[in-house]
């Protein structure tokens, strides 16, 4: 029993068997699978109070037929092993019980409309992240590949003040490699600072350093590592560029978190409170689960 017990702590200090172990325990929340808007239609603003409009930023085609098996079924949802990923990334955090898979159309280029088979918020759902809908199922291919998303339906922002029913976006093709999309000054309700990230690859992130006076939350137009598969660190965090009022005024996050659990989102740590204007990131360090390295990117603060 010892040789046995010693083996099976053995397999799981092995990232693959790791991470199936730790992908079986998962418990899903997020996932949803209805084909049809199941949201009163009541809401029609497509205005906030401070004059933002419902959008979508950014449809990443990130996965043809390559969300992974059998894993993508346990923490993703049913149907999701072997699909297409398409993460889809609103302007406002959304209510979660607002958003099914009949909401989406996804246009081919013939257009035709790619089958969505299930959506789930995971992994970014922690404060202040609940903006990113991962899409599963089959959107197209090198012959007829995706070219916009539009919404059908109505998916609610998180205060239920404006819908995005309406709104459309170009998709990011396939070979192309992910991108800044959004920045905003973290609210210090959702700081968590000196929180250790999860043991899973799909769990909590890590929080900023105690100590810390300020957060800028940046959110990739998906979820991105090192090249070698890795979480981003330090050196990637020192590679951040935030400008000032002044934009030739920039500084760099004193420590980087919310890495380690597997989202599109990072928080930079900083020391003082500054008046950040936009978020800068160099080109070719950090890649898609496809391996596409980053462009040179940039995105303004949302205010």
């Amino acid at each position: 029993m010892a040789v046995l017990a010693l083996a099976l702590i053995g397999a799981i200090q092995l990232r693959p068997v790791r991470n199936l172990y730790f992908a079986m325990t998962y418990e899903r929340v997020f996932d949803r699978y209805d084909q049809t808007d199941k949201t009163p239609a009541d809401v029609t603003a497509t205005v906030d109070a401070r004059a933002r409009e419902a959008r979508v930023l950014s449809a990443f085609f990130g996965l043809d037929n390559g969300l992974p098996s059998p894993i993508a079924d346990f923490v993703i949802c049913d149907g999701a092993a072997g699909s297409d990923g398409m993460p889809v990334i609103f302007s406002h955090e959304i209510d979660v019980q607002t958003v099914e898979p009949g909401d989406f159309r996804v246009v081919r280029l013939s257009g035709t409309i790619g089958e969505i088979a299930c959506l789930t918020m995971a992994p970014a759902d922690g404060p202040g992240e609940l903006r990113t809908v991962l899409l599963a199922g089959q959107f197209g291919g090198q012959d007829d590949p995706p070219v916009s998303v539009e919404i059908a339906g109505h998916v609610l922002s998180q205060d239920q003040s404006i819908t995005f029913k309406g709104a459309r976006v170009d998709v990011t093709p396939l070979e192309e490699g992910p991108g800044l999309v959004f920045a905003q000054i973290l609210p210090e309700a959702s700081w968590n600072l000196g929180q250790q990230a999860t043991s899973i690859p799909f769990g909590g992130g890590s929080g900023c350093p105690v100590g810390t006076k300020q957060i800028v939350m940046v959110t990739w137009a998906g979820g991105i590592t090192k090249p070698s598969g890795d979480p981003a660190d330090a050196q990637e965090g020192a590679l951040y560029q935030i400008a000032l009022a002044d934009p030739d005024t920039i500084i760099s996050p004193t420590a980087l978190a919310d890495t380690g659990d597997g989202d599109n989102n990072h928080k930079l740590c900083l020391d003082k409170v500054h008046p950040v204007s936009e978020v800068r990131f160099p080109a070719g360090h950090v890649t898609d689960p496809r391996d596409d390295l980053n462009p040179a990117t940039s995105v303004s603060i949302t205010q």
